[in-house]
């Protein structure tokens, strides 16, 4: 039954509710006696008392079992703490819809069954404290249920905040290996010999600009996809100045997807990976095709890997996923077919980012 299933108990309520459901009940049932019958143990024979007792205890667990029914199915459509404001309202509503509605068909099954009227003369008085009592009961789900999505919310930012860190510093490192800065600093040195004073200073701007991003957007969860695409169009200007025409990039990517959010430096990553993995010649040109299409933005080239493979731990790739995942509950798309390497990553808007809730004062 799935009543005593405790994975879907602790998936919706927070907790294995077994033992606060048994000790809540009974108590409830003594108070809901002591109100509707004013106690019967202490002034009825114990046999009555009994009775009196078990119809409270009826009124009780159904209550009880009914709106915690309600209360994961209003949990299963309305899981988030964003979603508070409509899930209360219509709990509380429902608890009060319940209480009336078992005291009004529970009254008219002991009526029937003991042919005797139980509608007692100041049943409104006793209904609304029921309410309360239940609505307290209740609050206590809600308060469980809070705390653990609160923690929850708090972990995930700080996962995400790790991995956006860890990007920042994969990132930081790749540019700082020394491959990459003996290669730079020797375009670097032949554009002063070969080309002009302004060539020069436009690499050397590029270079700024490139080590300028990382550490600018390196905090953030998303940013515009036009200034991701300044970043890649300013490492690719690097590149090029190595590789000349045998590096080329296919940029397709219509205005308005320039307006959406991407995650910071993702594109770059790809590039890179793109650059580290394959030959670069003028019998082999790499083209890189960057395209944005049903909500993707699409990065694609063909396989032509280089017969010394550099050691690689795909912790580019993962970081993407992780932060993709962790941010705006996305999944990254990667391919590896028909020889050819393709990487879609979620085009987003602000809206998609999945909200903190780590300030102790929400």
């Amino acid at each position: 039954m799935k009543f005593f299933n405790k994975a879907r108990r602790i998936k919706y309520l927070g907790f294995n509710d077994a033992w606060f459901v048994a000790v809540g009940i009974i108590l409830l049932s003594f108070v809901t006696d002591f109100m509707f019958s004013r106690n019967s143990f202490a002034r009825l024979p114990f046999f009555e008392a009994t009775i009196n007792w078990s119809v409270s205890l009826m009124f009780a667990t159904t209550n009880w079992l009914i709106i915690r029914s309600i209360l994961i199915v209003l949990r299963k459509k309305y899981p988030s703490l964003k979603d508070n404001k409509i899930r209360i309202p219509l709990f509380f509503l429902t608890i009060v819809l319940t209480v009336m509605i078992v005291d009004y068909m529970g009254n008219m099954l002991l009526g029937y069954i003991f042919n005797q009227s139980y509608n007692h003369p100041l049943r409104s008085r006793i209904v609304l404290p029921i309410i309360l009592i239940s609505t307290m009961t209740m609050a206590i789900y809600e308060a469980v249920y809070y705390y653990v999505l609160l923690k929850n919310s708090i972990r995930e930012e700080e996962q995400a905040k790790r991995a956006i860190v860890q990007s920042q510093l994969d990132t930081l490192r790749n540019q700082a290996q020394p491959h990459f800065l003996f290669n730079t600093l020797n375009t670097l040195r032949d554009i002063i010999d070969q080309n002009t004073r302004e060539e020069a200073k436009e690499f050397v701007n590029r270079l700024s600009e490139v080590f300028r991003f990382i550490l600018e957007a390196g905090n953030a969860n998303l940013i515009e996809l036009r200034e991701e695409l300044k970043f890649a169009e300013a490492y690719i200007h690097i590149q090029k100045e190595r590789f000349g025409d045998n590096l080329q990039l296919d940029w397709q990517v219509p205005e308005p997807a320039k307006n959406k959010m991407i995650i910071p430096m993702s594109l770059q990553l790809l590039l890179e990976n793109a650059v580290k993995h394959n030959v670069i010649s003028k019998s082999k040109p790499l083209v890189i095709t960057v395209e944005a299409e049903n909500g993707h933005l699409i990065v694609s080239n063909k396989i032509r890997p280089k017969s010394t493979q550099l050691p690689t731990t795909k912790l580019g790739l993962k970081n993407i996923e992780s932060r993709y995942r962790l941010i705006a509950n996305k999944e990254v798309e990667i391919h590896k077919e028909n020889g050819s390497f393709t990487v879609k990553l979620p085009l987003l808007t602000a809206t998609d980012q999945k909200h903190a809730y780590a300030n102790p004062d929400y």
